[in-house]
C-alpha cells in the first residue's frame, strides 16, 4: 500500500504551532511546561505519521497543539487602572504577600489585620505605598465587620470596589473528631464561614455595581478527608459550596467568583511550632479522663509529631498562591478553581478515581498516619482487637508506626 507523502522533520508540527501562536495572539510561559508540551507534540507527530492517514493525523495534531498551547498561553488581563480590593487576614502569609503585590501593581488595597501594631501591619506600612489602607477586623465580631463595611464604602467612593479576597482563616486543633472540642468546630465556622459570609453579603452591593470579583482562599481539606483536620476542613467545605452558589447566583450581575485551593505552604502560622505545641497541651488538658484513657496521651503526641513532620514538606515560596489570587482578580475569564502547589493534581486524581482504601492510605502516608489508640492495642482495656479486626470489612494492615517507633 502506497503511503501518502508526509513532510519530514516535524514540518507539520512547526506549521501547526506557528498558526496556533498567531491565532492565540498571546505570549507563552517560557520554561519546562512549554518545552514539555513541544516534546509531547513532537512525539505525537511521530506517532501520527505511522498510525494515521495524513488528514486524520493533521486533525489530531492540530487539536492537540491547540489544547496544549492554549493552556500554556497567558490569559488576557484587565488593566489595574484605579481598581480597589479588600483583603482579609493580612497579618501574615498569603494575605500579607498578596497585599504587597497588588499595591506594587497599582491597586488601592484595603487590608484587614487582627493587630494594627503587629509585625505584619508594620511591615505593610513600611514597604507599601500610601494607597494601602489598614483596618483592624476580627471576623468573629459583628461590630468589626460593620466597621469594615463602612470603611470600605468610604474609601471606594471614587473608584468603586473591584474585588474581595476572603483570605482570613483559622484552625487551632489537629486531632480526631472525637478528640476535638465542639467549640473548635464553632470557632472555625465563625471565622472561615460565618464571618466571611457576613462580610461578603455586606459588600455585594459594591461588587455588583462594579461587576467585580470575589476570591476565596479555601483548602484541599475541604474537598477530601484529611486526617485530624475535620474542624478546619468542614468549615472550608461549607465555604466552597457557598462560593459555588454565589458563582451561579451572581452570574447575571457580572460578578465572577473564584476559589483558591492551595497546597501546603510555609506561612507564619504553619511554621509556629511553639503555637502548635501550646494547642496540643490545651487539648490534653481539656479532654475528659475517660476519653484520654481510651486514646492515650501517646496517641495524641504521635498525631502531633506526624503533623509537624508533614509541615517540613511545606513550600517556602508563596508566589504561586499570590499569582493565582492576582489572576482571579484580573483575568478576563478567571477560573472557578485554582490549585497552586506541588502534587495537588495527583492528590485530586487519587481522591476522585481510586478506591476509598487507597485514598485513605494516601492521605495517611503523606499527612498523618494514625497509630492504634491505647484501648485497641493488645492488652488494652475496653476492646477485643481480634473481634474488631474480624468485623472490619477493610482492615488496614499498616495503621502507621507505633508511638514507640515514632519516638
Amino acid at each position: 500500500m502506497e503511503r501518502w507523502p508526509w513532510p519530514s522533520g516535524g514540518a507539520w508540527l512547526l506549521v501547526a504551532a506557528r498558526a496556533l501562536l498567531q491565532l492565540l495572539r498571546a505570549d507563552l510561559r517560557l520554561g519546562r511546561p512549554l518545552l514539555a508540551a513541544l516534546a509531547l507534540l513532537a512525539a505525537l507527530d511521530w506517532l501520527c505519521q505511522r498510525l494515521l492517514p495524513p488528514p486524520a493525523a493533521l486533525a489530531v495534531l492540530a487539536a492537540a497543539g491547540w489544547i496544549a498551547l492554549s493552556r500554556l498561553a497567558r490569559p488576557p488581563r484587565l488593566p489595574v487602572a484605579t481598581r480597589a480590593v479588600l483583603i482579609t487576614g493580612c497579618d501574615s502569609g498569603f494575605g500579607k504577600e498578596t497585599a504587597k503585590k497588588l499595591d506594587a501593581m497599582g491597586f488601592t488595597v484595603l487590608a484587614t489585620v487582627l493587630e494594627l501594631d503587629g509585625p505584619g501591619a508594620l511591615e505593610l506600612r513600611a514597604c507599601c505605598s500610601p494607597r494601602l489602607r489598614l483596618l483592624q477586623m476580627d471576623l468573629t465580631k459583628p461590630a468589626d465587620i460593620s466597621r469594615a463595611l463602612e470603611f470600605t464604602k468610604a474609601h471606594t467612593t471614587s473608584t468603586g470596589l473591584w474585588g474581595l479576597v476572603n483570605n482570613a482563616g483559622h484552625n487551632d486543633v489537629v486531632a480526631d473528631v472525637e478528640l476535638s472540642p465542639v467549640a473548635t468546630f464553632r470557632s472555625c465556622m465563625e471565622v472561615n464561614f460565618f464571618g466571611a459570609l457576613e462580610l461578603t453579603k455586606g459588600l455585594l452591593p459594591l461588587l455588583r455595581r462594579s461587576r467585580g470579583r470575589i476570591v476565596t482562599v479555601g483548602s484541599p481539606a475541604g474537598d477530601m478527608p484529611y486526617p485530624c483536620l475535620a474542624a478546619y476542613g468542614t468549615s472550608k467545605a461549607a465555604m466552597a459550596l457557598l462560593m459555588d452558589t454565589f458563582s451561579c447566583e451572581l452570574l447575571p450581575w457580572g460578578v465572577k467568583v473564584s476559589i483558591i485551593q492551595p497546597g501546603c505552604f510555609k506561612t507564619e502560622s504553619v511554621q509556629n511550632v511553639g503555637q502548635w505545641e501550646q494547642r496540643k497541651q490545651l487539648l490534653l488538658a481539656s479532654l475528659p479522663r475517660e476519653l484520654l484513657q481510651a486514646y492515650g496521651e501517646d496517641y495524641i503526641e504521635h498525631l502531633h509529631g506526624q503533623f509537624l513532620h508533614s509541615l517540613r514538606l511545606a513550600l517556602p515560596d508563596l508566589s504561586p498562591v499570590v499569582d493565582a489570587i492576582t489572576d482571579a482578580l484580573l483575568a478576563a475569564r478567571p477560573r472557578r478553581r485554582y490549585y497552586p502547589g506541588r502534587g495537588l493534581g495527583l492528590m485530586y486524581f487519587i481522591h476522585y478515581y481510586l478506591p476509598e482504601g487507597l485514598r485513605r492510605r494516601f492521605l495517611q502516608t503523606f499527612f498523618i498516619s494514625h497509630c492504634l489508640p491505647r484501648a485497641l492495642r493488645p492488652g488494652g482495656r475496653g476492646s477485643a482487637p481480634a473481634q474488631d479486626a474480624a468485623l472490619d470489612p477493610d482492615p488496614d494492615p499498616n495503621p502507621g508506626p507505633s508511638p514507640v517507633a515514632a519516638q
